[in-house]
């Protein structure tokens, strides 16, 4: 049985390594260490709100981060869709549509104006679940990126 929560101290080992997974997708080394490190400072900071899914027996299909931040030009506040992996055998199974449905509600129940993400061009099979659900792709505004130095040394 499928269920969405908020994650748990306890759940730490197993998202820190469905973490480092993403992050694999992306095309970064695995680094379990860095990925449980991240984890588990979101968790104890409590500045991100982390959402798993649930086989109901504690075993996690996949996860979701939002990030709270403000839009100037909404002048409100609004949450950043950061993460989202659900792994390769578990995907088409409602896993990620489950926790992008459950963190559209946590969004509105919080307040948030707006959700935002980003994802990869090549990412088709994850434009087609946002879009399905009402996601609308910005095809007005470009993203940039500016790598600074310890973002450097972190790697």
């Amino acid at each position: 049985m499928l269920s969405i929560r908020e994650a748990l101290s306890a759940d730490l080992p197993e998202l820190s390594k469905l973490f480092d997974e993403y992050r694999q997708f992306y095309n970064l080394p695995t680094d379990v260490r860095r990925a449980t490190e991240y984890m588990e400072a979101r968790v104890a900071a409590q500045d991100s709100v982390l959402l798993v899914a649930d086989d109901g027996q504690r075993q996690l299909l996949g996860f979701t981060q939002l990030y709270p931040t403000w839009c100037s030009l909404l002048a409100g506040p609004v949450y950043v869709l950061y993460d989202l992996y659900v792994p390769q055998h578990l995907r088409r199974r409602g896993v990620g549509r489950a926790l992008l449905r459950a963190a559209a509600n946590r969004a509105e129940r919080d307040g948030k104006l707006r959700m935002t993400l980003s994802t990869a061009r090549t990412n088709v099979q994850a434009q087609t679940l946002y879009e399905s659900l009402s996601w609308e792709r910005d095809d007005e505004f470009y993203v940039y990126n500016l790598s600074l130095s310890r973002a450097a040394d972190a790697e």
